[in-house]
Order: C-alpha cells, then sequence, then structure tokens
C-alpha cells in the first residue's frame, strides 16, 4: 500500500488528486465579484502591478502570448492594448473565463483573443508555439508547479519568455503585523461581505503564506529549464515579477 500524495490548500493538506477541485470550487464562487475584490484586496493596488507586468512583457504584434489562469481577462485585455498580435487567455476555471468573455465583449476585444479552458500542467498545444507566456497570481493555485513550469517551457518558442506574477515574501519586517492582520483578518471580512464568501478569501490569504518564496521560485524554473531567471519586488516584496527564457 502506498501513501496517498498530499498538498498544501491554504493551510490544510488535501490528496493532491482533490486540490484542483476544490480550487475550482474557490473560484466558481467568487467569479461574479472577482474583479470588485481584486480593487477591494489591494486597495486598487493591483492595477499597478498589473501595468508594471505588462510593460515588462513587452507584448507585440508579431508575437502570441498565451496568458496562463487568465480568468476574467485583465492581462490580456492590457496585452492587448498594448500591442499584442495574438494572446490566448487561458483558465481551468469555466466559470471565470465566462466572466472574462462578458468583459470582452463589452469592451470590444475580439481581434486577436481567444479563450481556452485548460488545465497548465496539461496544455493541448504544440511544442514550441508561442513567444510568450504569462501568469499573473494563479501559479500559487496549481496542484503541481513544477509540472506548470515544464509545460511553460515546452510551449515556449527558442528565444521565448515567461512572465511570472505572484503574491511573495514580504521583506519589510516591520510592515508584517499589519500585511497578517490585513490579509487574515480584513481580507475575509469584506469577502463575507461583499462576495458572501468569506472561506474562499482565507484560502487566498493562506495559499499566499504557503506559496514559495523569491529565491525558491527562481530555483523551480531554472529545474524546470528556464535559463536567465530573474525576479523583480514590488511593493516591498509583497508580490514579484519572475522572468525567464527558453534559449
Amino acid at each position: 500500500m502506498t501513501d496517498t500524495p498530499t498538498v498544501d490548500f491554504g493551510f490544510k493538506t488535501v490528496p493532491a488528486e482533490e486540490k484542483a477541485t476544490l480550487v475550482r470550487e474557490v473560484f466558481d464562487s467568487v467569479a461574479p465579484r472577482y474583479d470588485v475584490m481584486n480593487d477591494l484586496m489591494s486597495l486598487g493596488v493591483h492595477r499597478v502591478w498589473k501595468r508594471i507586468f505588462i510593460n515588462a512583457i513587452q507584448p507585440r504584434p508579431n508575437e502570441t502570448l498565451l496568458d496562463l489562469a487568465g480568468g476574467t481577462g485583465d492581462i490580456s485585455f492590457l496585452a492587448l492594448k498594448a500591442g499584442a498580435g495574438r494572446v490566448i487567455c487561458s483558465d481551468i476555471n469555466a466559470e471565470m473565463l465566462q466572466v472574462g468573455q462578458g468583459r470582452a465583449l463589452e469592451r470590444g476585444f475580439a481581434r486577436g483573443l481567444s479563450f481556452l479552458c485548460t488545465d497548465a500542467e496539461h496544455l493541448p498545444l504544440p511544442d514550441r508555439s508561442v513567444e510568450k507566456v504569462s501568469m499573473a497570481f494563479g501559479l500559487r493555485n496549481c496542484t503541481d508547479k513544477d509540472a506548470v513550469l515544464r509545460e511553460v517551457r515546452r510551449v515556449l518558442r527558442p528565444g521565448g519568455r515567461f512572465h511570472c506574477l505572484e503574491f511573495s515574501k514580504l521583506e519589510i519586517a516591520a510592515l508584517a503585523p499589519l500585511y497578517d492582520a490585513w490579509s487574515f483578518k480584513a481580507l475575509p471580512a469584506i469577502g463575507g461581505r461583499i462576495a458572501k464568501d468569506s472561506e474562499s478569501y482565507r484560502y487566498l490569504a493562506e495559499s499566499i503564506r504557503t506559496f514559495p518564496d523569491q529565491a525558491t521560485l527562481a530555483k523551480k524554473m531554472e529545474a524546470a529549464g528556464l535559463e536567465r531567471v530573474a525576479h523583480r519586488n514590488l511593493s516591498g516584496g509583497i508580490v514579484a515579477i519572475h522572468t525567464g527564457w527558453r534559449l
């Protein structure tokens, strides 16, 4: 008899085979109010982080960007505005993509944008098929993060680049008590009031704390075969942009 593989789900430990379903249930619940909650949770700062992220990606008309965990479309839309030729907005959660499709229609994003509901651990795309891959606030929710990074490298063309925007390790110790209070008290309370779901936002806060720090994520990217890996902290390390190339 073999032990069942387990992974983190926030501060809980669950069978690895169950995490994707649990995460899907979280995002099914929060999808209708996800964008409003992003503004409230980050006090609007997530918009600044995403603009900096897009500037790092440098979308170009002759390139295809695969936007993993694209959800309701924020990064995909910004990339198109910045000049991306083609964007594939991909997410495992159909409810989130449905919201994103509605937003795309409202905003007139039709040309150059497609949607793909799939697991980032098993991408239905050919080897060496895209120039760039982005992933914003999604990697920490994946069951097998190493598998996602290997898939990223596989679908990148030689000379292609991966960009990851994710919550990371705060590097200003004096801010830690305030940050913890906001994460574990304020966010679930706001989630309960606005999204009618405090538990999902408690999970999201916990998932940030269990995600690998900057150096550990960089090592994972290198182990997946990405090269020239680097990171840039934003807001004192609350979030970080990691980049890596397929050479």
